[in-house]
């Protein structure tokens, strides 16, 4: 397998090549595509679903080809983004497209430049099934990071709810369900290129698919269980903002309750009305030489009873 940087040096190797990996970064070079497609006789159809930018993942069998559209999520300036990776897979030849500057095979090319290297040593559908497993394995860590942003969700809820947390759910339930419409759908191309039958994928390269099948149900299980984690935190979130409201009425309502006695006499004594002979009914106490503190001493007893009776009965 070998790599090659020039449009005509590749086309100059490519028929004394046993096998041969071309790897196309940025859709943007459209000459480029074209002439790739020619070369290797790439059907219209397929070029035309390389350029959808909504493309869901798929797969199409040509005669003598195989076509799979993949979505690559990931994380640029804090914005999940979704990727567009396209395979063909030939007798002797793979050719993969990717959008976007960031290539997702590096690690994997500078891995086929070692020496010793097992991947040079097996067929072109095992290095198919590397790319294929390599773009599944990437969505493992934005999931794990999602999954921190879950739990750190969760514990802000649960303490100190703002509407800037309400703002962060929704846009976590948007990424987890674009991420569900990318890996739903990437499963059952899995799960279609597991069981076809073709000239293309020998054996050997299917007990490797697999494994590769087997990480996309771990993807949607990771992600289904976030995305109910995720809906529930609104349920949270109205939950705590509740209990909040809930506790400051409570405490309200305490103060209230305790100010309403000592409003009432207050409001009696206020009255004013001067006793004399000739009016039986008037206040005595407005001539008692001890009247104003006994008033007070009422008033500090009832709010201590009362703080007594809540306490008792566990209000506060």
């Amino acid at each position: 397998m070998q790599e090659f940087s020039e449009v005509p040096e590749c086309q100059e190797n490519i028929l004394e090549s046993k096998n041969i990996w071309i790897h196309i970064q940025d859709l943007a070079d459209y000459k480029t595509l074209l002439y790739f497609a020619a070369l290797f006789n790439i059907h219209p159809l397929a070029i035309e679903d390389i350029f959808k930018k909504e493309q869901r993942p798929k797969i199409e069998p040509y005669e003598e080809q195989l076509f799979i559209v993949l979505g690559l999520p990931i994380t640029e300036d804090n914005t999940l983004k979704i990727r567009r990776v396209g395979l063909f897979l030939g007798k002797n030849y793979l050719i993969s497209f990717c959008d976007g500057i960031n290539n997702p095979f590096a690690i994997l090319q500078k891995k086929l430049h070692r020496k010793n290297n097992k991947i040079q040593d097996r067929s072109i559908d095992y290095l198919f099934y590397t790319l294929v497993d390599s773009v599944i394995d990437q969505g493992f860590p934005l999931l794990e990071h999602k999954g921190e942003e879950v739990e750190n969700l969760e514990e802000i809820l649960l303490f100190q709810p703002t509407r800037s947390e309400l703002t962060q759910i929704h846009q976590l339930k948007r990424e987890l369900l674009l991420l569900r419409r990318i890996f739903w759908p990437q499963r059952e191309v899995i799960n279609a290129l597991l069981h076809m039958e073709s000239d293309l994928i020998s054996p050997d390269t299917q007990i490797y698919l697999r494994d590769c099948y087997d990480h996309s149900i771990q993807l949607m299980e990771l992600l289904e269980t976030y995305r109910d984690m995720a809906g529930n935190m609104l349920d949270l979130y109205l939950s705590s903002i509740s209990n909040h409201t809930n506790e400051v009425m409570r405490i309200l309502t305490i103060i209230s309750t305790i100010f309403i006695p000592l409003t009432f006499i207050v409001g009696v004594y206020g009255m004013n009305f001067e006793p004399s002979n000739n009016n039986p009914w008037a206040m005595p106490e407005l001539r008692w030489y001890y009247g104003y503190p006994i008033v007070w001493l009422v008033m500090a007893s009832i709010v201590i009873g009362l703080l007594a009776f809540f306490k008792k009965r566990k209000w506060f």
